[in-house]
């Protein structure tokens, strides 16, 4: 499975930014598709959102109201679009596809480069 990201660059606070992703390769029906963060410096990553194949969306508490995910199923592809953008959203954003095979229970992660958003006046 292949996850390529794009979109991203640069914001002044209070604009907006949308993000796509794209996996491809053999993913199946059930999984989950969304996007992480990891601000400079950070050792972790953290959820901005994401949203199962059957359309159940998680936000993080920091981006709820601001942020809205959506999928196409037959696609493969999620968007984030980014409103009300501040500066502590300044981050490397990375998309992010759980793959899970319900008959043997398995589950895989899947990883993008990351693209950076940058939200500065």
């Amino acid at each position: 499975v292949t996850v390529v990201e794009s979109g991203g660059g640069s914001a002044q606070p209070g604009g907006s930014l949308r993000l796509s992703c794209q996996a491809s390769g053999s993913i199946s029906r059930t999984n989950v598709m969304g996007w992480y963060r990891r601000a400079s410096g950070g050792k972790r990553r953290e959820l901005v959102a994401d949203i199962t194949s059957g359309g159940h969306v998680s936000y993080g508490d920091s981006v709820k109201g601001r942020f809205t995910i959506s999928r196409d199923n037959a696609k493969n592809t999620v968007n984030l679009q980014m409103d009300s953008l501040k500066p502590e959203d300044t981050a490397v954003y990375f998309c992010n596809v759980i793959d899970i095979k319900l008959r043997t229970g398995t589950r895989n992660d899947y990883w993008g480069q990351g693209t950076q958003v940058t939200v500065s006046s």
